[in-house]
């Protein structure tokens, strides 16, 4: 798989029917090992070494409802209170991040409304934080770590 701007993990790999498999730490099971999943994979890694956040409050592809279509968050992360803090929308390193990536995980924030937009292919990474009293984003160079 290719490199990425993150931080190097030690993943567990295996193969199975022609197939290379990720473990996943947070679902404990294996998983056919996409190229978004590899950045899925790692970002999730990211969040919970380097910026802190407990495993306990990250859930992936989490499924919601909009406009009577299931959809599925990548990665949500919840403050310590329950409420949506992050929504991280991955995709595979080959796709360009565009507008319409931002339009997504947008449409998704108008039914969670997260503090915290992510958007990433693993090479890019895009951070905005909502802005409620003038209905817009701002842009970061960083998420906060956990507190």
């Amino acid at each position: 798989m290719q490199r990425l701007n993150l931080p190097t993990y030690n993943f567990k790999l295996k193969n199975s029917e022609n197939k290379t498999l990720i473990f996943d730490k947070l679902r404990k099971k294996y998983l056919v090992l996409t190229p978004e999943e590899w950045v899925r994979q790692h970002y999730v890694s990211f969040l919970i070494d380097k910026k802190k956040y407990p495993p306990t409050l990250i859930a992936l592809e989490k499924q919601l409802t909009i406009n009577n279509r299931k959809k599925r968050t990548d990665i949500l992360v919840f403050n310590s209170d329950g409420k949506h803090e992050i929504i991280v929308e991955c995709k595979a390193p080959s796709i360009k991040i565009t507008q319409d990536t931002f339009d997504q995980i947008a449409r998704y924030n108008l039914k969670l409304k997260a503090n915290y937009l992510i958007v990433t292919n693993g090479l890019e990474h895009f951070y905005c934080k909502l802005d409620v009293e003038n209905e817009t984003y701002i842009f970061l160079k960083d998420i906060p770590d956990y507190k």
